[in-house]
């Protein structure tokens, strides 16, 4: 650790804070203390660094499943950074039989240093009675002393796909929600309908989906031939819907117009190139693992709120006229 903060031209301390995945250090010193511990071949050592400090570096990632691209996406992006600030990372999905406890059993038997539970997982750790001793950040939650909080501005990002459609000339807006327990399906909704009632607008009963394609296909499959917007709460039920209007002969966006949610990789080689509001995965990634490395080491934690900017394509346009 001396050679590396000889040939990096800073303290041992500071080094030491880098291996440690300290959120105290400077980005453009972090990236001069990591070349040089690449050029000297410099790697901690696990095991020896846990008993120094009583810290094993290992975090854990609690989930529903691992199926749905949004869960996909997070782990990628928690992973990404943690290997960065030099945390390994270890997953526990979460299933009827054994219940949050079981999950957060499992992590201690690892020796993780805290954790981050995911999505649908947050409405089961909000009911839960939190684990002594266990930094933990819960991503999509209401603010909750008991962990810190991150989460996308999914109303906002709601609001602004709703009022993009009604600005186009649409009398009302059909909704394509996510499932019942989910915060981000349940924020998007709250979005959808403000912007409605706001605007003076009739508000359809929304229909709840999976955040699968087929749901998204069955659901818009069902709606009333006069909907000429739709708000779906996920790009992979937005895919549903367009085929679901393709199959029924209606074009969009002439007729019909679509936006999803989270402008997911492919959302712009969707026919047509999806209207969407991004979710920014890696964004939400990198901030729940710093707001997780600052409560390991006891600092407070404010809520992070990351927005949600609607990206404009080809599935939406004017009202078609009567």
């Amino acid at each position: 650790m001396l050679d590396v903060a000889a040939r990096a031209g800073v303290s041992g301390q500071t080094v030491s804070r880098v291996v440690n995945g300290s959120p105290r250090v400077d980005p453009v010193t972090r990236a001069r203390v990591e070349e040089a511990m690449a050029q000297l071949g410099y790697r901690p050592h696990r095991a020896a660094r846990a008993l120094r400090t009583g810290r094993t570096h290992t975090i854990g990632l609690v989930a529903t499943t691992l199926a749905t691209i949004g869960n996909s996406r997070m782990l990628q992006a928690v992973v990404d950074a943690a290997t960065v600030r030099g945390y390994a990372v270890v997953v526990v999905t979460l299933d009827a039989a054994s219940g949050i406890a079981d999950a957060f059993a499992r992590l201690r038997d690892q020796g993780v240093d805290g954790a981050i539970v995911l999505n649908e997982a947050t409405a089961v750790v909000r009911d839960a009675v939190a684990p002594a001793g266990l930094a933990l950040v819960v991503v999509d939650s209401p603010p909750d002393e008991r962990f810190a909080v991150v989460q996308t501005d999914h109303a906002a990002g709601a609001r602004a796909a709703t009022e993009h459609l009604l600005g186009l000339g649409h009398a009302a807006v059909w909704h394509l929600a996510g499932p019942e327990g989910s915060f981000a399906a349940a924020e998007r909704e709250r979005g959808w309908r403000a912007a409605l009632v706001e605007a003076g607008r009739q508000v359809p009963a929304p229909v709840r989906g999976d955040w699968t394609a087929a749901s998204g296909h069955a659901l818009a499959g069902a709606l009333p031939s006069e909907a000429t917007a739709v708000f779906a709460a996920n790009d992979q039920m937005a895919l549903g819907a367009l085929r679901a209007l393709a199959d029924a002969g209606r074009r969009v966006p002439e007729e019909v117009s679509v936006v999803g949610f989270d402008d997911v990789t492919d959302a712009a080689d969707y026919r047509p190139p999806l209207t969407t509001v991004r979710q920014d995965f890696d964004a939400l990634g990198a901030a729940a693992l710093a707001a997780l490395v600052a409560a390991i080491e006891g600092d407070d934690q404010r809520p992070v709120l990351l927005p949600a900017p609607l990206v404009m394509r080809a599935s939406t346009g004017p009202a078609p006229r009567a």
